[in-house]
């Protein structure tokens, strides 16, 4: 963290984080001859810089099961060179944006949708995952064919213990093949009830990247806006899967494929379905920590970035 501190005075900004390593062991038992024992290990770099004005701020942030898969240097640069270049942010018109959303932020979209996916939800007709008429959408093609989202604790960026705390055992689960919604989640009551097999809280999400590179990705855009992150997600629409936050940490303007300067952060409401249905072009994916810090010890997230089109900004904020 000392090299960070030093890298952050060389470009007059004031810059503050940790870098956290733990080791757990799990355990469930019951009296009926259940037994589940699992050891996992975790280590995690958080960095946020500003500029001393307040106008401009940066962050980065990784989560591995391993210290030595860390790359301090380069976390701490990126933070800092975002909350240089952000200094002194413009206003944009609220709208619809071509976006760019680095994998923090794309994580929270893809943990969103994944933990919407309640069969109860569903099966009461309360949820996005609901069919009209009754029945649930299992099947049927819900997002862009390019998006492929699954949990598997063998997964080598991301293992978790394989078992859930109820004691059910992990294995993969694909959640949405190729936009096609597979499965959705459920509980052990609800699972009896219905007659189906219960289904295991995840340990992890992975949603299967692309090709592109990230200036790819910036350079297929004639104006938009590049997103480092969210945060203070909330829910407003259940059926419609529709979500409201604020964008943090460095939002900038691409146009005719560069960025360009910094804005002033926005209000966006948007449903991950839609945004994934809009999506275009994807990086390779990666091990990420969200910007609403799910990733990190105990859940892990792997996701690209990706280029979206028509997201929707609702409004300005003032808010760093």
């Amino acid at each position: 963290m000392k090299a960070a501190l030093d890298a952050a005075k060389t470009k007059n900004v004031d810059a503050a984080g940790f870098v956290e390593t733990s080791a757990q062991i799990q355990a469930v038992a019951t009296s009926k001859g259940q037994f589940g024992y699992g050891r996992s290990t975790a280590a995690d770099y958080n960095l946020t810089a500003r500029t001393p004005d307040g106008t401009g701020s940066g962050w980065a942030s990784k989560s591995y099961n391993e210290l030595r898969l860390l790359q301090p240097a380069s976390l701490a640069g990126t933070a800092i060179d975002k909350a240089a270049r952000s200094h002194d942010p413009a206003g944009i018109e609220p709208g619809k944006y071509t976006v760019v959303l680095e994998p923090a932020a794309m994580a929270d979209l893809v943990a969103n949708l994944a933990f919407a996916a309640d069969a109860r939800q569903a099966d009461e007709g309360r949820s996005f995952f609901s069919k009209k008429g009754g029945g649930t959408r299992i099947g049927e093609t819900v997002v862009n064919e390019k998006v492929t989202i699954y949990s598997d604790p063998a997964h080598p960026l991301a293992p978790a213990v394989p078992f859930d705390g109820d004691g059910l055992p992990l294995a993969r689960i694909n959640w949405i093949d190729k936009g096609v919604l597979k499965n959705l989640s459920y509980s052990r009551y609800w699972a009896q009830k219905q007659g189906k097999t219960a289904t295991p809280n995840p340990g992890n999400l992975i949603m299967e990247g692309g090709t592109s590179t990230l200036d790819e990705l910036i350079a297929g855009v004639q104006r938009g806006v590049l997103v480092t992150r969210f945060w203070y997600i909330r829910a407003l629409d259940p059926q419609t899967l529709t979500f409201t936050g604020l964008t943090r940490d460095g939002l900038f303007l691409i146009e005719n494929g560069k960025v360009t300067r910094p804005v002033k952060n926005m209000r966006w409401n948007e449903s991950p379905i839609f945004a994934l249905n809009n999506l275009d072009a994807m990086t390779p994916a990666e091990r990420t920590v969200s910007g609403e810090g799910l990733g990190g010890a105990g859940f892990s997230i792997v996701c690209p970035a990706a280029r979206i089109r028509e997201f929707t900004f609702s409004s300005a904020s003032d808010a760093v």
